[in-house]
């Protein structure tokens, strides 16, 4: 698989020739509508979680986590999906953008958006930079878990 830019110029002229799709999170000032289509998209993208987790988790009765496994990898095809479409139709309201993306995506799994961002990375030829998120990411956040874990036993010991 390539990892190359888009080549298509909006109509708005928002993507240039060999431009990158933006962020999926629409950048604009945060209206009460925009705010709801967030909340709306977060709520299904919660329970289409939950819902695949516990349907794929039921299925392999094994500890491995194959649900979580699961959400994590749909999740990245939807938010790729998602981010593909809008960059090229680029028709969709900033709201509607937002409960798919943001929404719907965010509550489903953030191991997407940084999937996506992570690529981004690698399209624009920042290698260095993508191996550093990955990294980081894992480590800091492995860490800080750890960290909220001792914490919350610390505050609850006797």
């Amino acid at each position: 698989m390539e990892l190359t830019p888009n080549r298509r110029v909006m109509a708005d002229g928002s993507y240039g020739i060999d431009a990158l799709p933006r962020s999926p999170v629409p950048q604009t000032s945060s209206t009460p509508v925009l705010l709801v289509s967030i909340a709306l998209g977060s709520a299904m993208g919660g329970v289409a979680r939950y819902l695949l987790t516990v349907f794929v988790q039921d299925r392999t009765a094994t500890a491995f986590p194959f649900g979580t496994l699961a959400v994590n990898i749909a999740g990245c095809l939807i938010l790729g999906f998602l981010v593909q479409l809008l960059a090229d139709r680029g028709t969709y309201s900033h709201a509607t953008q937002a409960l798919l993306t943001t929404g719907f995506c965010g509550g489903f799994t953030t191991f997407s958006t940084f999937s996506w961002e992570t690529v981004r990375l690698l399209q624009e030829g920042a290698v260095s930079r993508a191996i550093a998120y990955v990294s980081v990411s894992l480590v800091a956040g492995l860490a800080a878990l750890w960290f909220g874990m001792s914490a919350a036993r610390f505050t609850s010991a006797p």
